[in-house]
């Protein structure tokens, strides 16, 4: 937080421990790559694999003399043709071989005898052929159709994979940078595919070249990439993550608050910069009451005054904030501009979603951090004016 004089509009100060951190400090660091290396196989002929699968389907075949139906009908998934038709999501990460996967398969119903698909798998070189990802299957599906449910366009089971853990708080630039650096693709290629891919996501702007039109929807978590993925791929999988936390239940609960998806979001960014404790839904309730509160709000006049988003806008910016930054004419300046900035500021774990989405009931339009490490909020100016003059404000 800037420092004021006591004439000033009141300032919010959790920015101020955050300055100097332009990693979001408090955030645990990402964990170093940690490379798999798998033994390479050659890619089969497609005339040998077509052999071998009509070779398989032959054996299948022979079995039936001998008490085999079963195994061709699990094979041919005629066993499940008389359940109804469901679809089955498969997760396959950079842990599985075709073994665990075949038990994957097994518990959704895709299959009954592992060992059967796990033969099928060795047979016709499945493991070139399965990718990681979310595949979504389905009981109609027989062995073949089910490795070619599971393809991925970026890589194979084989292909070199790295683990990256992207910390709640990273912005898309500090999330590319990651990226870039365990060896998922290139910073350049990254930001290019940010910028200019097209993502099937109805709360992504296509027509948008800036790297604020992913902001808030690269959800931070752990995630298995390949080696030099397809950088557009990537990032779909941090927007697919985000995209599954989302349902219409969230929506509905935006909704009553007069709030879309992208405001929602955007308010989540706020507090996820502002504090990484337990007091997120407070300090939703300090950013609600001041964009929705009566009256002056309290004498904040609308304006947030967040420290982070000011800092959003100046890229580059180094050292403190300066009364000039103050007056920096930027849309990301909410000491400026009243309510919300125009995209959100980064990207937003759960917890702060939901503080958005779910704020505690206050008539708090002020806080402060105090030397206790925690903040502490006021209804007033004038009672959180004494705080910031006493000993136990952090800035003092």
């Amino acid at each position: 937080m800037a420092d004021f004089k006591n004439s000033d509009t009141a300032s919010w100060d959790a920015g101020q421990v955050r300055r100097e951190q332009p990693e979001h400090g408090t955030r645990p660091p990402a964990r170093p790559p940690q490379r798999k290396r798998r033994r390479k196989r050659r890619r089969m002929n497609p005339f040998l694999f077509i052999l071998l699968h009509l070779t398989f389907v032959a054996l299948a075949s022979a079995l039936l003399g001998c008490g085999g139906w079963l195994l061709f009908s699990d094979f041919c998934s005629f066993n499940r043709s008389a359940l109804p038709k469901a679809d089955v999501v498969v997760e396959v990460t950079a842990e599985d071989t075709v073994d665990t996967i075949a038990d994957k398969l097994a518990a959704g119903g895709l299959i009954e005898y592992k060992w059967f698909f796990k033969l099928y798998a060795d047979v016709t070189g499945a493991e070139e052929e399965i990718g990681m990802g979310t595949h979504t299957l389905n009981t109609d599906m027989d062995y073949h159709a089910l490795v070619a449910g599971m393809r991925s366009v970026a890589g194979n089971l084989n292909e070199d994979t790295v683990r990256v853990t992207i910390p709640e708080g990273y912005t898309v630039a500090q999330t590319i940078a990651l990226l870039a650096k365990n060896g998922v693709n290139s910073e350049a290629a990254l930001t290019e595919a940010a910028q200019t891919a097209q993502f099937d996501f109805p709360f992504i702007d296509n027509e948008s070249q800036e790297l604020s039109r992913l902001e808030g929807y690269l959800f931070p978590d752990t995630y298995d990439f390949y080696v030099n993925e397809n950088p557009a791929n990537a990032l779909t999988r941090l927007i697919k993550n985000f995209n599954s936390k989302i349902d219409d239940e969230l929506l509905a609960e935006a909704e009553a608050r007069g709030y879309d998806l992208h405001k929602v979001i955007t308010v989540a960014s706020l507090i996820e910069r502002e504090t990484s404790g337990g007091d997120q839904a407070t300090i939703a309730s300090v950013i609600y009451n001041r964009l929705d509160g009566p009256g002056d709000k309290a004498g904040t006049n609308g304006l947030l005054q967040v420290d982070a988003s000011l800092l959003y806008g100046l890229p580059g910016h180094e050292g403190a904030i300066t009364q000039q930054d103050l007056e920096a004419d930027t849309p990301y300046n909410l000491y400026k501009y009243k309510g919300l900035p125009p995209t959100p500021i980064a990207n937003p774990g759960w917890d702060a979603i939901e503080a958005a989405l779910q704020p505690q009931e206050t008539n708090y339009y002020y806080y402060a951090l105090g030397k206790d490490g925690e903040h502490h909020f006021f209804e007033t100016y004038q009672a959180h004016l004494n705080f910031v003059n006493s000993s136990e404000y952090y800035g003092n």
